[in-house]
């Protein structure tokens, strides 16, 4: 599947902090659990991938909307 293909999934995500020192995204679907433990410089990088792709879908619907 592609990153830019609609779906019909659905899941929940958690994140936080782990008693090991460690940031956890839990994500858990229909018969899904999927613990993805990262290092807290890690996690920054993730975070900051997010954010940047938000700007980016920020602009391209900026871009359908006129």
């Amino acid at each position: 599947m592609s990153i830019d293909k609609e779906s019909d999934i659905s899941a929940n995500i958690q994140i936080g902090p782990t008693t090991l020192g460690m940031v956890r995204i839990y994500i858990e679907g229909d018969g899904l659990e999927l613990p993805l433990d990262f290092e807290p410089e890690e996690a920054e990088e993730i975070a900051e991938e997010l954010r940047a792709a938000a700007e980016r879908a920020r602009q391209m619907s900026k871009g359908k909307k006129g």
